[in-house]
């Protein structure tokens, strides 16, 4: 398997790796605009954009478009982040060609339709309203919106309803025109895939492109801080944010190897702990999320009214206990999980095509994977331990808790204990 990368005279970045005996392929167009690139009145408008990719080009209907990929039994998708948008699909070999032409067709040539508009703006309508009635879903929001108070980073990926109610076709187009220039885009394909090919149709499609400078996103600041919902659900959801290194910082697989051994899985302190010693929670877990500049290290877990306060403080005292006794054997065992994942992905065609693109949209280059399993093997239980310790001591701390909350304790409350 070789990976292969090649820019256009206007920044437009192709990344490939061929994988001999498959017969398939995933392609797509991952560009560097989401949530966090949007201005306080864009809210939402990155998400609605990626509604409105498949309803119709100057050259094909939103039918045409399903049609074209399912007639040759393919699959089409989108999704939006905070920091990405990005447009993929799942073909056979020989339907390549056409797969690009689809995306390309979607991304340079959308109509925007007013009728199309009105018609997503009520699925979205519908999607938030689902969200809201989906409390491990919402908490999660509510829990960035208060870790990054005031900041696009911060903000919700689907955006306030008011919002979503009053974008315009002229909108969308604006945002297009600001955030989707070439050197914010990337083609990723791996699979039954031919590098110098998708150079070659990439060039005539995109190629014409004018390089811009791409807008900077502001960038995010960790504060702190808590969000409170009382409402009668059967259970009462607790979240705790702390703030973890950046994608790009030396610190990451220190800080995902810690959050596994914390949260990540059957065998971890928390699961075990709060799980199956204490029977305080049926799911609990902790997970380390990144961003360019910055990163959440976070713990969920739902549980009852009444047990909410020892549940929180448990998890406080978990932190606090793995940065004095964490063990080689569960720095061992968190080592091979994050491994074990990451390779198991790469067997996916549609996986290691997304890591190419985020590889790239990162560094600007694909590292090997004898680099990244170099730099996870690397850890060692003292790194975990020491950076447990720094992190005890951050005194910046988010909280989120919705449903019977009223005995959760107090964000202060548990900020002094972690570092007790």
């Amino acid at each position: 398997m070789s990976v292969e990368l090649h820019r256009l005279s206007n920044g437009f970045r192709i990344v490939t790796e061929h994988m001999p005996g498959l017969k398939s392929a995933s392609l797509g167009i991952w560009v560097n605009a989401g949530g966090r690139h949007e201005r306080p009145e864009q809210n939402g408008i990155a998400h609605f954009l990626e509604h409105m990719a498949f309803k119709g080009t100057a050259r094909r209907s939103a039918l045409e478009i399903a049609e074209a990929i399912e007639d040759v039994g393919g699959y089409i998708n989108a999704y939006t982040s905070r920091e990405m948008t990005a447009y993929y699909v799942r073909v056979l070999e020989d339907d390549v060609p056409l797969a690009l032409d689809v995306i390309s067709d979607i991304l340079l040539n959308p109509t925007f339709d007013p009728r199309e508009i009105e018609v997503e703006r009520g699925v979205i309508l519908q999607e938030i309203g689902q969200t809201f009635d989906t409390p491990d879903d919402v908490i999660f929001d509510w829990l960035q919106e208060v870790s990054y108070p005031g900041q696009p980073l911060g903000r919700s990926i689907l955006g306030p309803s008011e919002r979503v109610k009053a974008f315009s076709r002229e909108d969308l187009a604006g945002f297009v025109h600001e955030q989707y220039g070439p050197e914010q885009m990337i083609l990723s394909a791996a699979g039954a895939v031919d590098h110098d090919k998708l150079v070659a149709e990439a060039e005539k499609l995109f190629g014409h492109l004018p390089a811009r400078t791409p807008p900077k996103a502001d960038a995010g600041l960790f504060l702190g801080g808590e969000h409170r919902a009382i409402k009668d659900l059967e259970q009462a959801h607790f979240t705790l944010a702390l703030e973890a290194p950046g994608y790009r910082s030396d610190q990451i697989y220190t800080s995902q190897i810690y959050s596994m051994a914390l949260g990540g899985g059957m065998s971890s302190r928390l699961f075990q702990e709060a799980r199956e010693k204490r029977g305080l929670c049926y799911t609990i877990f902790a997970q380390a999320g990144a961003f360019a500049d910055t990163g959440m290290m976070t713990i969920y877990a739902g549980t009852s009214g009444d047990d909410i306060e020892g549940l929180a403080n448990l998890s406080i005292d978990e932190m606090r206990r793995i940065a004095d006794d964490i063990r080689e054997v569960e720095v061992d065992r968190a080592r091979t999980q994050l491994k074990a994942g990451l390779l198991m992905g790469l067997e996916s065609p549609a996986s290691r095509c997304e890591r190419l693109a985020r590889m790239v949209s990162i560094w600007d280059r694909v590292p090997s994977l004898e680099e990244t399993i170099a730099r996870i093997d690397a850890v060692t239980a003292k790194s975990v331990g020491d950076f447990a310790a720094d992190l005890c001591q951050t005194g910046k701390t988010s909280m989120a808790v919705y449903g019977p909350v009223a005995k959760a304790p107090e964000l202060g409350a548990l900020t002094r204990r972690l570092a007790a």
